[in-house]
């Protein structure tokens, strides 16, 4: 498809949309529900004679009973102009240029009504010749903003000057019908940025929501399309699809379109049909165990889920090289080093997560080291819980040796001194744990008359 072709197939999405207005008496969503400080942005909005909408996941999740994670706002002011309401305010972006409106830890995004990109205005939009948005800063109207969203269930907005809701792509039938659809033509949408597949599926497993079928049809072919998407930005997406809640569901269905192969193109090679390797197994185990830590308002590290992710298709790079005659250090070493390069150039893992990774990973080679005063100073290490929960992982998986050595280590982190000395014996280790107090200097012999 050349240029032309591609910008002209953009437009013809443009123009299928018809507005559906249900005022206060017809929905559910009250001002109660919505937050103090959105609240305060809409209202001065208003206000100062601007349009102001409530928009997107805010009104969705509100339409379902859910409450919002976040608040965010379409309006007609520009940037500049927001930007003079409120002191608190500070602009971001560059490929769509964004109000953040500041209160504390809580931040409104509001945003302009985005226009059509193949208007002709000056140095403000730009598109590959594969048809990706680089970048987006066209302003329109409420209307043109409403056609330029990507699913129907985003596209209707709250009125805060008559409380009514606009729908602008049938998002309460889909609601309704609990549906995922892209409006316009998919293929198209989907070009126009990739990463729209992948909120597809995160829409879809957080919602419990079916992929509607002419939006889910171009999915697996387009997949390859994510490779040209910044490795930055698609690491903050797999954090979002892997670490809200439902990241086993997503997983799935990732791996089902094609997507999940792109994101993680060394662990790809390890799939199969019967969803039997280890790396397969230890997926399924720490994107269960995230789900559930988030389910109890527990904290989850994002390198624990990486080291578990990658570990087999480490070891499987580690053990060629053993073979090759390499300690088992430094094959460990090695391969870390060549999975972990590799894998940021799809997915930009921050390097402080790298670090804790090889730490978790290292710590499988020292754990089975127990004896003497080995073991006292293994529990003293920063990352030793996490390295146990990693090796009791593996138990599950490897059974055998693995599995004792995590049951032991399990034991003696919870045993009582005499006990822990006990387990030490029986390894063959010292006779005495090592004292914490500092030894006496002996005393010097008077010095003979």
């Amino acid at each position: 498809m050349n240029k032309k072709e591609n910008s002209q197939k953009v437009q013809s999405v443009y123009h299928e949309l018809s507005l559906q207005t249900y005022h206060r008496e017809e929905h559910n969503i009250s001002r109660k529900q919505i937050s103090e400080n959105a609240l305060k942005v809409l209202y001065r909005l208003n206000g100062a004679g601007y349009d102001a909408y409530l928009v997107g996941g805010g009104v969705r999740d509100l339409l379902l009973g859910e409450q919002p994670k976040d608040f965010d706002i379409a309006t007609n002011a520009t940037p500049e102009q927001i930007k003079k309401l409120f002191r608190n305010c500070r602009l971001i972006g560059r490929r769509f240029r964004l109000a953040h409106i500041m209160f504390g830890r809580d931040i409104i995004e509001v945003a302009t009504f985005r226009g059509h990109h193949q208007e002709q205005e000056k140095n403000v939009s730009q598109q590959s010749k594969e048809g990706m948005l680089l970048r987006d800063n066209v302003y329109g109207s409420i209307d043109e903003d409403a056609e330029r969203r990507d699913f129907s269930i985003n596209a209707m907005y709250y009125n805060i000057a008559d409380y009514s809701i606009h729908d602008y792509a049938g998002g309460i039938e889909d609601l309704e019908d609990r549906l995922i659809r892209l409006i316009g033509e998919p293929e198209v949408r989907y070009r126009e940025d990739p990463v729209r597949m992948l909120r597809a599926i995160r829409f879809a497993a957080k919602l419990d929501f079916d992929i509607e079928e002419d939006t889910a049809a171009p999915i697996e072919d387009l997949a390859p399309l994510l490779r040209d998407i910044p490795s930055a930005r698609l690491y903050e997406e797999s954090l979002k699809l892997l670490q809200s809640g439902y990241g086993l569901e997503t997983y799935h269905l990732l791996r089902e379109y094609n997507l999940f192969q792109q994101l993680f193109p060394i662990i790809a090679p390890h799939f199969t049909e019967e969803y039997s390797s280890r790396t397969e197994q230890a997926l399924d185990l720490v994107l269960d165990a995230t789900d559930e830590r988030i389910e109890e308002g527990k904290r989850v590290n994002p390198a624990f889920m990486f080291a578990a992710m990658l570990w087999y298709p480490m070891m499987e790079y580690a053990n060629r090289l053993i073979s090759k005659g390499m300690s088992e250090y430094d094959a460990v070493m090695e391969a870390s080093n060549s999975i972990l390069d590799e894998q940021v150039k799809s997915t930009a893992i921050p390097r402080r997560h790298t670090a804790t990774i090889r730490e978790i990973w290292q710590l499988q080679l020292r754990l089975p080291r127990r004896s003497g005063k080995r073991a006292y100073r293994l529990m003293e290490l920063n990352k030793f819980r996490a390295g146990l929960d990693f090796l009791e992982m593996r138990g599950e998986i490897e059974g055998g040796e693995v599995a004792a050595l995590a049951k032991w280590w399990s034991t003696f982190q919870l045993a009582g001194r005499n006990m822990r000395q006990a387990m030490v014996n029986d390894l063959g280790g010292s006779s005495a744990r090592p004292s914490s107090r500092r030894k006496r200097a002996p005393k010097k012999p008077k010095s003979a008359e």
